[in-house]
């Protein structure tokens, strides 16, 4: 426990044994019975970018838990769904499937058009996958965001995310919007939405960026939402 910030060094672990890390408010005092923001990093392992900003938005909520926990919203944060592959810089898993492809979503495919989308044996046959779906169910956040990189936009699955989306790009130039342009079958945005109606945003910095810029980019809009202004 620090302050007012729950943290597990091993919330659940990957195929290979590594440790996955979460963080989490405790309480809100100002509303107890909100349910929790969900924030997600690392989960392609070939962007840092997302890992980054995780990273970096914990150590501001750590800030501001410690000064002004009241007014922030309660939230849970992963900062790497993927270590083992972001420890080789590559884009699936240890077991070579792609994290985002491998939601036990209705539209789940086991088709790929490239090995790097592999969406493994079976949906949710991971335990990356397995676990952030039992953490989906256990605590039911009101909305999923993940992070990152690829080219520059915030894209929402579900409609009633909009308005979170357009927060959360309203400090970059970036474009908000509902489709990202291809089919993501068995992607978090497929499960989250389509399974429990839980409205999904993912960040998308633009690919290669250098990593001190990342956060200043997305910095007002996690700030505004995670302390509830619109």
């Amino acid at each position: 426990m620090q302050g007012k910030i729950f943290h597990q060094t091993s919330w659940a672990t990957t195929e290979r044994g590594t440790p996955l890390e979460l963080y989490k408010k405790t309480h809100s005092s100002a509303s107890l019975s909100e349910r929790p923001i969900l924030f997600i990093g690392g989960v392609h392992g070939d962007e840092p970018e997302g890992v980054r900003l995780a990273e970096e938005l914990l150590a501001w909520l750590q800030h501001e838990e410690s000064q002004n926990s009241e007014k922030i919203r309660p939230w849970i944060l992963i900062p790497c769904l993927n270590p083992d592959g972001y420890s080789k810089n590559q884009r699936t898993n240890a077991a070579g499937v792609d994290l985002n492809r491998n939601f036990p979503s209705k539209d789940w495919s086991s088709e790929a058009k490239a090995p790097r989308y592999n969406p493994g044996p079976s949906p949710g046959s991971e335990k990356e996958v397995q676990a952030l779906v039992k953490l989906i169910e256990d605590e039911k956040p009101q909305l999923i965001v993940h992070f990152h990189s690829w080219e520059p936009c915030v894209v929402y699955t579900g409609a009633p995310g909009k308005p979170a989306a357009e927060i959360l790009a309203s400090g970059t130039t970036y474009e908000c919007r509902e489709d990202i342009g291809y089919p993501t079958p068995g992607s978090l945005g497929q499960f989250g939405w389509m399974e429990h109606q839980i409205p999904v945003i993912c960040i998308e910095e633009q690919e290669h960026m250098a990593l001190d810029k990342v956060w200043p980019h997305f910095q007002k809009g996690l700030t505004t939402l995670l302390m509830g202004k619109s």
